[in-house]
């Protein structure tokens, strides 16, 4: 079975389509309205390190500079900046080969934002709260991708399972 995705990203939306063997499957459509969502994910940059706050400020589009604090980083974040730069190098000419990607080691929990994010590099960020007046919205760098069944989370060890896949097999273990 031949198994091909389609997506059509504009700036009216994005449009994802699932084909097998050239007959869709799934469609999935959704409208951009210049809002944003909880759990979206962003390519940042780096704009202001707040010591201070032991925070930095990262332009993701909207008017006002999100907000990441320290305790927002994943353990795996500089794994997660090294994968990030070496998706932007990335070329048609020069791929990279991520077999041979090596994780970094995990930050100190008691760590400063400057040893980690110095140098304003560009970030994958994932959106926690949304944008409140004045404010920007809050972000984070732990990344979590929830599917059907299964929740993937990068340079993480963990497995996770989706509560929904949870609810169906235990709906499935109490009619037999």
């Amino acid at each position: 079975m031949n198994k091909e995705i389609v997506i059509n990203a504009a700036p009216t939306g994005v449009e994802i389509a699932l084909l097998e063997d050239k007959k869709l499957v799934e469609l999935h459509s959704e409208k951009s309205d210049g809002r944003f969502a909880v759990g979206d994910l962003y390519l940042g940059k780096v704009k202001r390190l707040m010591p201070g706050l032991n925070a930095a400020f990262i332009d993701v589009g909207f008017e006002k500079d999100a907000f990441l604090h320290y305790t927002d980083l994943s353990p795996y974040a500089k794994s997660l900046l090294k994968f990030t730069n070496m998706a932007m190098a990335a070329t048609d000419a020069n791929p990279v080969d991520f077999s041979k990607f090596d994780v970094e080691p995990e930050i100190v929990k008691t760590g400063k934002i400057s040893e980690v994010l110095g140098g304003k590099p560009h970030v994958l960020v994932q959106i926690l709260k949304e944008p409140i007046a004045a404010k920007g919205p809050r972000l984070s760098c732990e990344l979590s991708l929830p599917g059907r069944f299964v929740v993937i989370t990068p340079f993480n060890n963990i497995v996770a399972v989706s509560k929904k896949f949870i609810l169906l097999k235990s709906e499935k273990d109490c009619r037999k």
